[in-house]
């Protein structure tokens, strides 16, 4: 088995990811954001913490680079 190179602060599960896709996709986002990521997904407060850091990042990426 090969380790990660990756260290763990900087891994994201795919759930994380999704809710970020989904949340930088409203137009209207839901407020508020933590315990609607956390329904919606079933997310940790912390995971939900950082799916909504996330879409904050791909909304200036879709702005920057279209």
């Amino acid at each position: 088995m090969t380790a990660s190179l990756t260290p763990p602060e900087h891994e994201h599960n795919a759930l994380v990811e999704q809710a970020a896709q989904w949340l930088a996709d409203q137009a209207n986002p839901p407020r508020p954001i933590i315990p609607a990521l956390r329904q919606r997904f079933n997310l940790s407060a912390l995971e939900a913490t950082e799916a909504a850091a996330m879409s904050d990042r791909f909304r200036i990426c879709r702005k920057a680079f279209g």
